[in-house]
């Protein structure tokens, strides 16, 4: 018998804020879903690549695109009654706790269509401007344990 997860913990990224070849690392998508999916080293050449094929400037989110993008993601989880438990939309990455009848998948790419809606409906995006990062980190969360350290994260280690 499957056990579904107790929630997830999104995490998906503005715009041009993390490239491949980044210092930081970067998971191949192939790979992304694996858990202990290796990362990739710095690569200077990657990077550079990676930036130079962008169309547009890295989207930053100011303090009022965050406000948006929290009352879209609020309201899609009232609208689909998602267990929304935690919200944390910062400068350039979003996370959130929940739970969820959906694939992650899914739910990750509701809340960027209806925060990329709301962004735009309030002049914090302009109609041709990409606004997310394609994919995102999907954490399947097994326990509630597992749930309550990753709501303390997300509420409480992102400043």
């Amino acid at each position: 018998m499957n056990q579904a997860p107790h929630a997830y913990l999104l995490t998906f990224r503005t715009y041009g804020t993390w490239l491949h070849g980044d210092s930081r690392g970067s998971v191949q998508h192939q790979l992304a879903r694996a858990p202990g999916s290796p990362v990739l080293a710095s690569n200077h050449r990657w990077r550079r690549y990676a930036r130079e094929t962008m169309t547009h400037e890295p989207a930053l989110l100011s303090p009022d695109a965050r406000r948006l993008v929290h009352l879209a993601i609020v309201e899609v989880c009232e609208h689909r009654a998602w267990n929304l438990l935690a919200l944390n939309a910062r400068t350039n990455h979003v996370h959130a706790v929940l739970g969820a009848g959906e694939p992650p998948a899914r739910v990750m790419a509701t809340f960027k269509a209806w925060s990329t809606r709301r962004l735009r409906e309030g002049g914090a995006a302009q109609p041709d401007e990409r606004v997310w990062s394609r994919h995102g980190s999907t954490r399947y969360l097994w326990s509630e344990d597992r749930v309550q350290r990753a709501v303390k994260y997300v509420k409480e280690w992102q400043d």
